[in-house]
Order: structure tokens, then C-alpha cells, then sequence
């Protein structure tokens, strides 16, 4: 007589687990659809241009690109996690000028060593997070106004600290190599740097306690903050990494232009968040891409290159990125309407 083996079937799943796997594959299909929409948008910018012009693409030109996107870049990845919360900062603009005027006081008005220099200009950015995130998460300031204030803070202080002068590295050996060198023959330093910033932020944000709250934040302050997290304390530490992406951003700037100009910055803010909400992550929060921040940080910079290859007047330029802000602003309106 044989025995009877008998199974106990498998527990169905939960309605709860189910709903929780598809939210999973439907966000996963959103973030690729808009990846894909913008390297196809990268695509169109650079077949037209290159037919419009036949100076654009030649390899001086796209290393130039090249160069030019790793400071938006590197602007980009930082404000990625603050809108990822839901917040914004407008403050990264005249932060990386300040960052680049304190590294040149340390590294040429001091006399102190580039590596004293450098980290200045970097804790200089991290700084203006730190206040930027005490602002937000304990005096419960709007993001806007919080770095809007720090916006005009950083501006102030870049001209009287520096007199309203440029500093130049021409004394400090090494210092432009930072930006302009070529670890790996015919890329420029400064795009490295990026790389490798967008894969650290790369698991940051999608391997990490850190990124698990920064969506969680984005998504819902309140019932995270009601599930046991200090959202204060995260918040804080979101606005301060941002910050030091903001002050390597300064040191590059200052390398690549080898000189700290302290009446520029204006204006990077808007080409950054551009980029952040062309490459996908919602002004709403609780959703973010660092791939698409890269691949929209590289439309940015071919847009404002074939415009000038173009010889497009500089107030024309203007026009059309403002448009392409909108244009991505409203794009992202509709996806959140639309839960796409």
C-alpha cells in the first residue's frame, strides 16, 4: 500500500502584495518611456544641428559639449534628490560661484595648499545645504523661498568676498587639470567627474536607506514621518548632499575657466532643474532617475552649443530654453495627471 504524499498549497498572495508589485513594474515602465523620450529628443537635437551646421559635430566641439554638461551635470544629480522630496533649490546657481571664489581665497589669496582649496570650495556648497535643509526641515520655510533667500545670500557674498574681481589659478600648478586634463585620452577630466558622481549618486538613490527615503519623503512626508522615520533629519542630509554636489560643481567650474568669476552663476539653476525634469524625476516628489538627470543635463548643453554654432542671438537663446523649461514643466504636469 502505498502512501499518500500530500502538499499544502502555496498562500495566495495578498491583495496588498499584488498591488505593491505592480505599482513596482508600472514605475519601472514609467521611468524607462521617459528615458527613452528624452535620448530620443538627444538624438533629434543632434542630427538636426549637425545638419544645420557643419561645424557642430566635429570632436573639439563635442568634447566642448562634453565639458559644459559636466557642471550641469553635476548641478543636476545633487537637485535630483531635493526634487525627488518634493522640494527645490535655486540656490546651486550662485552656490557653485561661491564655492569657486572660496576655493580660489584658500588655494591663491591664502597661499594653502590646492587640497585645502578644493575641500573649501566643497564645504562651502555643503554649508549652503546644511542651512538650506535647517531652513526647510525645522523652520518649515517653502523650498522656494528658503533658497531663493540662500540665492541671493551666495550671490551677495561671491562679490564682496572676492571685490568683485575674478581670481585666477594661473599661481596654483594642477589646478585646471582638474577640469581640462585627460586621465583617459581625449575626455576631459570634468566628465569623469561626473560619471563617476552620477554612479555614486546612482546608488545613493536606488540602493540605499538614503534614496528609499528620500521617494518616501517625495511621496508622502506625513505618513513616512508617522512610520518611524525623522523625515527632519533626512530632509536636512538630502538638501546638505545636494550642497556638496554644489561645491564640486564650483571647483570644476573654477578649474575648467581656471578662475573664479564671481558674477557668474546665475541662470545654471534653471538649466539644472530643467535637466532633472526632462530626464523624468517629478517636481511632485517620489520619483527620480539619475540616468535621465544625465541624459537631460546633455540636451541642456546640445541645445545652448547648436544654438550658438547656429549663431542664434543670445537673447534668442534665452527664448527657447525658457520655452524648453515650460515645455518640460508641462510635460511633467501631465504625466502626474495622467499617472504616467
Amino acid at each position: 500500500m502505498s502512501d499518500t504524499i500530500q502538499q499544502t498549497p502555496a498562500p495566495a498572495p495578498s491583495d496588498e502584495a499584488v498591488a505593491s508589485e505592480r505599482g513596482k513594474r508600472a514605475d519601472i515602465w514609467r521611468k524607462g518611456l521617459q528615458q527613452g523620450l528624452a535620448f530620443g529628443t538627444l538624438i533629434v537635437l543632434l542630427v538636426f544641428f549637425s545638419i544645420a551646421s557643419s561645424n557642430f559635430f566635429t570632436w573639439s566641439n563635442i568634447s566642448g559639449i562634453l565639458l559644459a554638461t559636466a557642471v550641469i551635470g553635476i548641478l543636476a544629480l545633487g537637485t535630483t534628490f531635493v526634487i525627488t522630496t518634493g522640494g527645490i533649490d535655486l540656490s546651486i546657481g550662485t552656490g557653485m560661484t561661491l564655492a569657486s571664489v572660496m576655493t580660489g581665497i584658500f588655494a591663491v589669496n591664502l597661499g594653502m595648499p590646492l587640497v585645502v582649496g578644493v575641500l573649501a570650495g566643497i564645504a562651502t556648497g555643503a554649508l549652503m545645504g546644511l542651512i538650506n535643509g535647517v531652513n526647510v526641515a525645522f523652520l518649515r520655510l517653502p523650498p522656494f523661498i528658503a533658497t531663493l533667500a540662500m540665492m541671493m545670500v551666495a550671490q551677495g557674498l561671491a562679490l564682496v568676498i572676492s571685490g568683485v574681481r575674478p581670481i585666477y589659478f594661473s599661481s596654483v600648478p594642477g589646478f585646471k587639470g582638474i577640469a581640462t586634463g585627460t586621465l583617459v585620452p581625449g575626455l576631459p577630466n570634468a566628465v569623469l567627474i561626473m560619471f563617476a558622481l552620477a554612479a555614486i549618486a546612482y546608488v545613493m538613490l536606488a540602493k540605499t536607506s538614503f534614496g528609499r527615503y528620500t521617494v518616501a519623503i517625495g511621496s508622502n512626508e506625513e505618513a513616512t514621518r508617522l512610520s518611524g522615520v525623522n523625515t527632519r533629519r533626512w530632509l536636512v542630509t538630502v538638501y546638505t548632499v545636494a550642497g556638496v554636489f554644489t561645491g564640486i560643481a564650483g571647483v570644476v567650474m573654477a578649474a575648467r575657466l581656471d578662475s573664479a568669476q564671481p558674477q557668474l552663476g546665475v541662470g545654471y539653476e534653471l538649466q539644472a532643474i530643467a535637466a532633472v525634469i526632462i530626464g523624468g524625476t517629478s517636481l511632485l516628489g517620489g520619483r527620480g532617475s539619475i540616468v535621465g538627470t544625465l541624459i537631460g543635463a546633455l540636451i541642456m548643453s546640445v541645445l545652448i552649443n547648436g544654438l550658438r554654432i547656429m549663431s542664434i542671438q543670445t537673447e534668442w537663446q534665452n527664448v527657447v530654453v525658457g520655452v524648453v523649461i515650460a515645455i518640460a514643466v508641462f510635460a511633467d504636469t501631465l504625466r502626474n495627471r495622467k499617472g504616467v
